[in-house]
């Protein structure tokens, strides 16, 4: 009987020490690289620049990182200098992350 309690402990202290493990893996890390997911661009069309607010107006395809089916949505951007880039109805492929709680473009270039 006393094995048996031995082995069950030390099954439930494996067993607890994979899934600790298993977290430390998935938690970022301050300075990591990102993951594959969070590099991918997604489509999209300009709808409006609002230079005053500093934000833009996307009618955009899936994105993929934040697991948003496409719509269109107005967003925040990292660089005010990113509007200067684009006007409405350019195509372009953008990256949107969640920063401080806002969905923001982190980077936008003219679609190809």
């Amino acid at each position: 009987m006393k094995s048996l309690f031995s082995l069950a402990l030390a099954s439930l202290l494996i067993a607890a020490g994979t899934a600790s493990a298993a977290d430390a893996a998935s938690t970022p890390v301050s300075g990591a690289p990102a993951m594959k997911a969070s590099t991918d661009m997604s489509e999209g069309e300009v709808r409006k620049v609002d230079m005053d607010t500093k934000k833009i107006t996307l009618r955009h395809g899936e994105i993929k990182n934040l697991g948003m089916p496409g719509m269109t949505m107005v967003f925040q951007v990292s660089d005010p200098a990113m509007l200067d880039k684009v006007k409405t109805g350019d195509k372009v492929r953008f990256t949107a992350e969640k920063m401080n709680g806002a969905l923001t473009v982190t980077s936008i270039e003219a679609a190809k």
